[in-house]
């Protein structure tokens, strides 16, 4: 269908050209806590532009943060800020991940902000999505559950081994391990063996764990990968990494040659189904059904 962003930095540039869309399309505000921040505009807009529902985007940005891989002033002119659309509603809202994960908490800069924008957003919108690190800043923040380091970083394409059938986010994802999502953190969550009552996990790998967790109360889907990641994401995170010297395992599940070139792109499908699912479900909200 029809994707169009209404900021951002690709708009500055005019580098993103945008579909025309009908009036009912859906409200999507994108918290971009990425350093990559052209390039994930980009991933997200590019997953929106593949679905079956009209999307309009809007780019946040928090306010504390030291910004040091894009000039802080072309993310003020370009983004929006809490403060310019804390009157407003959206039907869904995004938080991207962001590499702060072996950092406590408390300790990140804008982790005041964060909440507080996670607070407005369970007002504001019909549900909120969480990525990777901030799945676990909003589980952290909701359900008051910690993270731990891990020993090796979950790095590599993984698919679900079990899924709850019954959930609508599972939609056409639940049999022969077609839910595949990129992974990329230092970090899991320590979850109790009890979960909280309104908190349940509807798709997990045997290797890394819970890979999307639900709460109806709190109106809140947190996802501990990367859906949005294009092909060579993962790769090019290697790549860096390696560079500078960092002990990281190769991706698994992903290089299809052992040169580390070759990639697989073996989750697009799974990562279109899964984001028209979540729209799906804010469609539902808007019509009030």
């Amino acid at each position: 269908m029809a994707v169009i962003a209404t900021n951002g930095l690709l708009k500055a540039q005019h580098d993103w050209i945008d579909d025309e869309l009908q009036t009912d399309s859906l409200q999507i505000l994108i918290l971009n806590l990425m350093p990559t921040k052209l390039e994930t505009e980009r991933q997200f807009l590019q997953r929106f532009a593949a679905v079956d529902q009209d999307v309009a985007v809007t780019f946040m940005y928090p306010t504390r943060h030291h910004f040091k891989t894009v000039a802080r002033a072309a993310v003020v002119e370009n983004y929006v800020s809490i403060d310019q659309v804390v009157d407003q509603s959206f039907d869904g809202v995004i938080i991207t991940g962001a590499p702060v994960e072996q950092l406590p908490f408390e300790d990140v800069d804008y982790w005041h902000e964060f909440v507080a924008i996670s607070d407005w957003a369970h007002r504001h919108a019909s549900q909120t999505l969480y990525e990777c690190w901030a799945a676990q800043a909003g589980l952290y923040q909701d359900f008051d559950i910690p993270k731990y380091d891990l020993p090796q970083k979950a790095f590599g394409i993984y698919s679900a081994t079990t899924v709850d059938d019954h959930s609508p986010l599972m939609s056409g994802l639940s049999a022969g391990g077609l839910l595949k999502m990129p992974q990329s953190r230092h970090t899991a969550l320590d979850l109790p063996a009890q979960l909280p009552a309104d908190l349940q996990v509807v798709a997990a790998n045997a290797e890394v764990g819970p890979l999307v967790l639900t709460s109806a109360e709190q109106r809140a889907v947190y996802v501990t990968g990367h859906p949005e990641y294009a092909a060579d994401t993962l790769a090019r995170e290697y790549h860096r990494d390696r560079r500078q010297h960092r002990r990281v395992p190769v991706p698994q599940h992903y290089f299809e040659q052992s040169d580390a070139t070759v990639v697989n792109y073996s989750w697009p499908d799974a990562s279109r189904r899964f984001y028209q699912n979540w729209l799906a479900s804010l469609t539902l909200t808007k019509v009030g059904l």
